[in-house]
């Protein structure tokens, strides 16, 4: 008998023990009836019928059906603002890739002999002519060069072997008028070609010129260089010299490229919950709509990449969380729903909204992104993307001290800021961030990146554990009543 007592003593302890390791999240009842209607969600959205939600498909347009009617349904106006576009916000884009590309050198006005093939020369317009433009010659590009000295000027930049990507941006920002870089290093024009031949997407714009970015060979180089003051190997030398200062060449060049583009019409959606004051500013929520479509081929049995966790996920909770604030009392702020177009491709449908957007920017207090809600189960604690860029962080915390949300410590999930919506809209002072379980799990989130992610393995699977993403839905609805409260979160200044 006194065996058997301590037995059940033993079990009791584990039972309390256990009990007293459960979060405060996962004591909290779950919402299986929330649960029940994000799978809805994710089910359609992520059914074959969508074919893989691909921008300017009729798998766009039963998307923009389906959530412009649940939207509807939940009670939101119509967010464009636009009377000719209600609830649906146009955004056009342009897919471009290289036609062709030509580049020619001169000394004194006589005729520098490059051989064929040395060269490649790239636009992001349409066409893009640099005609006989003195060379500057930057060496690493490490430092800074004045827009004065670039101005009219094409740089020319050593390689070194390592992407030159940042570095080329940076000297066409700062007034180039292209930029030439010598594959010095391990990469070749052959890898270049194939890299940049492929179809790029933007913003449609009616302009023809675009950045112009070229490269070529080292023995290309060598030869235009040849019978002049400087050969390759003495541009090196200067470059390595810890008082290396940017040096004007006795060489002009021509630079010349063209794209072929397909035009794209594609829409993001914007709903609105009215406040009772919206002069007081605007709460806004968004999550990207869009995926790859088909992205592979036969003989693959399985060719759809239909986007379950990135974004049906993310569009299911941010339709609930609608569904949630719509029934309970009114906000005094506005709180805007956006599911943007195009982020797969380059964030393109924030940047639209952010260009054109049916408020002033300056009047959206706080934005979370919503993007791939999935990944997590219930009573995870939530990770920050963003965390410490914006003034949000004060509010999140207190939310989720409120709401007994634990919050990861440190920056990590930053690693991730450049890869979705939220950043577009950083880059306008739109104060941004994605706050989440699915993303308080680096090695997670690596695993999603490193199997399903991107491919046709993202698709509905039994068991979807939608438990945590619930968790996250309510607790969006908390952060929306914090921030849409003007006398907790006052109006940004202009």
């Amino acid at each position: 008998m006194k065996r058997c007592w301590g037995a059940m003593n033993r079990l009791a302890v584990v039972a309390i023990a256990a009990l007293l390791a459960f979060t405060p999240a996962q004591a909290q009842r779950r919402d299986k009836a929330l649960e029940a209607a994000l799978l809805a969600h994710v089910t359609e959205l992520a059914s074959d019928a969508y074919d893989g939600r691909e921008p300017g498909t009729e798998g766009e347009a039963k998307t923009l059906r389906y959530l412009g009617q649940q939207w509807f349904d939940i009670g939101l106006e119509s967010g464009t603002n636009d009377p000719r576009n209600a609830w649906f916000a146009p955004v056009k884009l342009v897919a471009r890739e290289p036609a062709s590309s030509s580049a020619s050198f001169t000394r004194r006005n006589r005729p520098q002999f490059v051989p064929p093939g040395s060269t490649e020369v790239f636009t992001s317009g349409k066409r893009t002519l640099v005609n006989s433009a003195p060379i500057l010659f930057v060496g690493k590009g490490e430092g800074e060069v004045g827009r004065a000295e670039l101005a009219g000027r094409v740089a020319l930049l050593l390689d070194g072997g390592t992407e030159g990507s940042e570095r080329q941006n940076a000297l066409l920002k700062a007034g180039a008028a292209g930029v030439l870089t010598v594959l010095d290093g391990e990469r070749t024009l052959e890898q270049i070609r194939a890299r940049r031949g492929r179809s790029g997407y933007a913003l449609a714009t009616e302009e023809l010129g675009g950045d112009l970015e070229a490269f070529i060979t080292a023995e290309g180089l060598e030869r235009a260089l040849a019978g002049g003051p400087l050969d390759f190997a003495a541009l090196k030398a200067l470059a390595a010299k810890p008082d290396f200062v940017p040096r004007l060449l006795d060489l002009a060049v021509t630079l010349e490229a063209t794209t072929r583009e397909t035009r794209i019409n594609t829409h993001n959606v914007i709903g609105r919950l009215p406040g009772r004051r919206p002069d007081s500013g605007a709460v806004l929520l968004l999550a990207h709509w869009d995926h790859f479509g088909e992205c592979a081929a036969p003989p693959a049995e399985d060719l759809i990449c239909n986007g379950a966790i990135d974004n049906a996920s993310g569009l299911a909770a941010l339709t609930e969380i609608a569904r949630r604030l719509a029934k309970g009392p009114a906000l005094d702020r506005d709180v805007y729903f956006l599911a943007t177009t195009a982020e797969e491709i380059g964030l393109l449908g924030a940047e639209a909204f952010a260009e054109d957007p049916p408020l002033p920017l300056s009047q959206i207090v706080a934005a979370f992104n919503i993007d791939s809600f999935a990944l997590a189960p219930r009573g995870a604690p939530l990770g920050i993307v963003g965390r410490g860029l914006t003034p949000l962080d004060a509010g999140i915390l207190a939310v989720a001290k409120a709401q007994k949300r634990k919050v990861v410590e440190g920056d990590a999930a930053n690693a991730y800021i450049r890869r979705q919506d939220g950043w577009a809209l950083l880059q306008h002072d739109v104060p941004t961030v994605m706050v989440s379980s699915s993303w308080s799990d680096i090695a997670r989130v690596e695993r999603f990146f490193e199997t399903d992610y991107h491919r046709p393995g993202d698709q509905l699977k039994p068991g979807l554990d939608l438990s945590g993403t619930a968790e996250d839905v309510a607790f969006h609805v908390a952060l929306v009543r914090h921030f849409g409260d003007p006398k907790k979160v006052p109006l940004r200044s202009k």
